[in-house]
């Protein structure tokens, strides 16, 4: 039976302009996006609906930890192989774990923890991990630094005008991992709200005022402090292996010191690259690569990664399956629909 379009995983033009511009603004009126590029309000609409179903995408509102005055972890698990899979299910329904990733060995288990404290960070890292009967050896990398790219992934910019990208406008409220002078406070009502927002990213003004009982306006207002003091950002979740990219992987770097910012900056800019930082640990750079295969990957490693100067080591870990990205669980090759 032939593919109908409403399952068809291909994006055609239109569909990456409107990807691109969600990257750039997830919150964007549908009405303006179809005004800059050249359509109608209900076309915009339509084509989201249905990327949203296909499972190709997932918009969400993400709690930066830090300036609520905590970190961000990078944990590498060791498992057995009949107990690595289990342990990445479980991990991927906790709410504060995000990028649940089984590696290609069948026996490590990656994943990124926002503790909102240091009690959470304790509880986690020093106790309920480490006594998990799967848990057979723990790595555990904080996050120092993660470096802003200039376009995200994946970086369908080039296929707008000149005209249209002005008419965007720059990508918005890049998260920043200073954080403000003291710990911003959050109310219950602001819970409520990112909650809200952590299951639909583009959720209208009038759902959240009746989850929160505040106004619309007020809600509005609220979401606008929390953009402005760093705690709130919008991610948007793709399902990559529908869209023709059908390797992921994690390259984990040993760098000079010195050349450390300089290398992180440059990796920004590699078309593979949808995530860069700096951790502490044995490697100081780990960076997330989305390739077509592996032949691209090699590619990637030798030709991108290979001329800049200042990388000691390169450790290259493939993923066998994504099982949860920021917020999104996957289901096989595309992102379950996340519950309303």
């Amino acid at each position: 039976m032939p593919e109908t379009q409403s399952e068809s995983s291909v994006l055609d033009l239109l569909d990456q302009q409107i990807v691109h511009a969600l990257v750039t603004d997830p919150r964007i009126a549908f009405a303006r996006l179809g005004s800059i590029l050249g359509v109608s309000e209900q076309t915009v609409a339509r084509r989201y609906r249905s990327l949203r179903q296909r499972g190709m995408l997932h918009i969400c509102g993400m709690v930066n930890a830090v300036p609520l005055g905590s970190t961000r972890w990078l944990l590498r698990l060791q498992s057995t192989p009949d107990k690595a899979l289990r342990l990445a299910e479980a991990l991927a329904r906790l709410p504060d774990v995000s990028w649940v990733s089984l590696l290609s060995t069948g026996s490590e288990v990656t994943c990124v923890i926002r503790p909102r404290t240091i009690e959470q960070r304790d509880r986690l890292l020093l106790n309920t991990l480490p006594k998990a009967s799967q848990v057979t050896g723990l790595r555990a990398y904080e996050m120092m630094h993660r470096f802003e790219m200039d376009e995200e992934w994946p970086r369908f910019g080039h296929l707008l005008t000149p005209d249209q990208l002005r008419a965007l406008g720059p990508r918005r409220a890049p998260r920043d991992d200073t954080g403000p002078d003291a710990p911003v406070e959050l109310s219950a009502s602001d819970e409520v709200m990112l909650a809200a927002l952590a299951r639909d990213g583009r959720a209208p003004y009038a759902q959240l005022a009746a989850e929160t009982g505040w106004s619309p306006t007020r809600v509005a207002r609220r979401m606008a402090e929390l953009q402005k003091a760093g705690v709130l950002y919008f991610d948007i979740d793709f399902a990559a292996e529908r869209m023709g990219y059908t390797v992921r992987a994690t390259i984990w770097l040993h760098v000079r010191p010195a050349l450390l910012d300089a290398v992180g900056r440059a990796v920004t800019t590699h078309p593979e690259v949808a995530f860069v930082a700096a951790t502490t640990g044995p490697s100081n750079l780990t960076a997330s690569i989305i390739c077509r295969d592996t032949a691209h990957l090699y590619r990637y490693v030798t030709e991108r990664l290979g001329p800049l100067d200042g990388i000691a080591d390169v450790e290259v870990t493939p993923t066998l399956r994504l099982l949860k990205q920021q917020q999104a669980l996957m289901r096989t090759d595309r992102i379950a629909l996340v519950p309303q």
